[in-house]
């Protein structure tokens, strides 16, 4: 492989766990730069691509045959996940983090060849995502105790989240400036610092008026502070604390198998479909990049296309 210089280029993050300089770990600095300044992503994204950055490293550092990986070495070490008995989807990922950053380095002209590029992806079963059924999730709506402040709060985000299908992070990340009641939409920031209007409709919203006007004031205690949902010390929810308060709420309703927070944006999907909606609207609602990520979805469109034939079709 040719290596053009990447002088000039500064990589700010300090520290890729590599316990080498090498001429890898300098390109994985300044990718991973380049993915939070340029592409804006996420400290979760960022430490997931690190994880999988980090045992490419580590293998590439114990098996160096040459001054930079070739395609060799990268179909070595995919080999090497294999004779782990990784997972086909967690083998893909590591292959995917590896691809965005030769294709990083050859788009800023630091490599001419790119090793990944006649690498196959490992095929992935598609699997139909968990998601409730219309009476579940009504008792889970109103499971929380609303006597007390915490269960008012718990109610409208659950509300809000069958709502709308925002993700969690979305969730807890939203500020009461991000809420239109009057036009009934909410404005969420998405992965990437995207920022998509999803429309809530009246039930949500009375349920968060009833949290915002009653709840949120006894929650803060007279502190001040932009979130929309928070906590009993007057900071903003957090991913874990809503987590809990799904799994707590969960039981009371009776729902024990593998209920989280994406459940519930699975379900919005799911009912979506169920009552007839179109995948690009639900794509757009979702904050999918791609539709192929929105047709994990299509199991729905599939079950529904035997009852429009049996109602819709003259011979049926």
């Amino acid at each position: 492989m040719t290596v053009r210089s990447s002088k000039g280029m500064n990589g700010t993050l300090t520290d890729t766990g590599a316990k080498t300089d090498s001429t890898l770990a300098q390109w994985v600095r300044t990718y991973l730069t380049f993915c939070r300044m340029e592409k804006g992503l996420s400290r979760n994204s960022l430490e997931a691509y690190l994880v999988d950055l980090e045992e490419f490293m580590r293998f590439e550092q114990a098996h160096r045959s040459v001054p930079v990986p070739d395609a060799e070495l990268v179909g070595s070490f995919i080999n090497s996940l294999y004779e782990k008995k990784l997972s086909s989807r967690t083998i893909a990922r590591r292959l995917s983090a590896i691809r965005g950053l030769f294709r990083f380095l050859l788009g800023e002209g630091i490599v001419e060849v790119d090793p990944t590029e006649h690498l196959s992806t490992p095929k992935q079963w598609a699997t139909i995502p968990k998601f409730l059924n219309r009476e579940q999730t009504e008792k889970l709506i109103a499971s929380p105790d609303t006597t007390k402040p915490s269960g008012v709060r718990d109610r409208a985000m659950f509300e809000l989240l069958y709502a709308t299908g925002i993700r969690v992070s979305e969730l807890v990340n939203l500020r009461t400036s991000n809420l239109d009641t009057g036009l009934g939409l909410v404005r969420v920031t998405g992965k990437g610092n995207k920022q998509r209007i999803v429309p809530v409709h009246e039930g949500a919203l009375r349920a968060i008026a009833d949290y915002v006007n009653e709840a949120r004031r006894a929650l803060l205690k007279g502190r001040i502070s932009p979130s929309l949902f928070v906590t009993a010390r007057g900071g903003p929810m957090t991913r874990q604390g809503f987590w809990a308060a799904v799994r707590m709420n969960g039981k009371r309703a009776g729902i024990f198998h593998h209920l989280s927070p994406h459940v519930l944006r699975h379900t919005f999907a799911t009912h979506l479909l169920e009552g007839g909606a179109d995948l690009r609207s639900v794509q757009t609602m979702l904050g999918h990049a791609d539709l192929s990520t929105t047709e994990i979805y299509t199991h729905v469109v599939r079950s529904r296309l035997r009852s429009t034939l049996d109602q819709h079709h003259p011979r049926a």
